[in-house]
């Protein structure tokens, strides 16, 4: 299945026109043609089946025949990850958290950050496009670039940790994981959090832990926390 991605779709929608863009990459690119049917998402959870009824490169035009709600799954996972030096590694991360399950994500900009600067827009394509590969009826939100100090201060209502490699008491973030809940998990960028940093968010109530025995770079750490999430509600919902 190819899936198609428009944010104006809703469960009202009965027609619908893609943007000029779109619709060449549909009739040129992809050869579709009037009669042809296409599966759409909102990135909302909402999944619609719908019929070309008019395809020119600059109007594709669809008429939805059925749509389906996809319900969301019962844990939610929001990574705060500083950006890093190297801009393509953190738009591997993005790729590849939203392919293992996230919903939203903060580049937060920390003492030790190289990179403070991101640019948005490609970000969410990145987003569109792995949320499509992996025929997820849901798009994670890209909150805009935040100060440390500033994530840390908000009120996040979930369960918190800090990922960081200073030698202190820290416990196993697989081993802290609770199934079905909300988390909020820090990740720091090159040369990590500074002590500073650290010890704000451990008077916020962010919990330190460790990923494993290695010191692992940024865009690793943020994949295996995200996955260490995934894991343990797969493994509960197994049993």
């Amino acid at each position: 299945m190819q899936l198609f991605y428009s944010p104006d779709i809703n469960e009202e929608s009965k027609d619908f026109s893609f943007s000029k863009e779109e619709s060449k990459h549909i009739v040129k690119v992809l050869r579709k043609s009037v009669g042809d049917v296409l599966t759409i998402t909102n990135g909302k959870g909402w999944l619609f089946t719908a019929k070309i009824t008019l395809a020119t490169q600059n109007k594709c035009v669809v008429s939805i025949t059925s749509k389906v709600f996809e319900k969301q799954k019962d844990y939610s996972l929001h990574l705060a990850v500083a950006p890093t030096k190297m801009n393509d590694r953190y738009e591997w991360f993005l790729e590849k958290a939203t392919e293992i399950g996230i919903d939203a994500i903060t580049p937060i900009i920390c003492d030790h950050s190289e990179r403070k600067i991101i640019k948005p827009e490609r970000f969410e394509r990145i987003l569109q496009s792995a949320m499509k590969q992996s025929l997820s009826c849901y798009k994670p939100k890209l909150n805009e670039a935040i100060p440390f100090k500033a994530f840390v201060e908000q009120d996040h209502n979930s369960s918190l940790f800090i990922a960081h490699c200073e030698n202190s008491g820290k416990k196993s973030l697989k081993a802290e994981l609770q199934p079905a809940t909300s988390i909020t998990i820090l990740i720091g960028p090159e040369g990590d959090f500074s002590s500073e940093e650290i010890e704000l968010a451990l008077q916020k109530n962010f919990m330190p832990v460790t990923l494993g025995d290695t010191r692992l770079r940024t865009e690793t750490a943020a994949i295996v926390a995200c996955h260490s999430v995934a894991f343990v509600n797969e493994d509960c919902s197994v049993n």
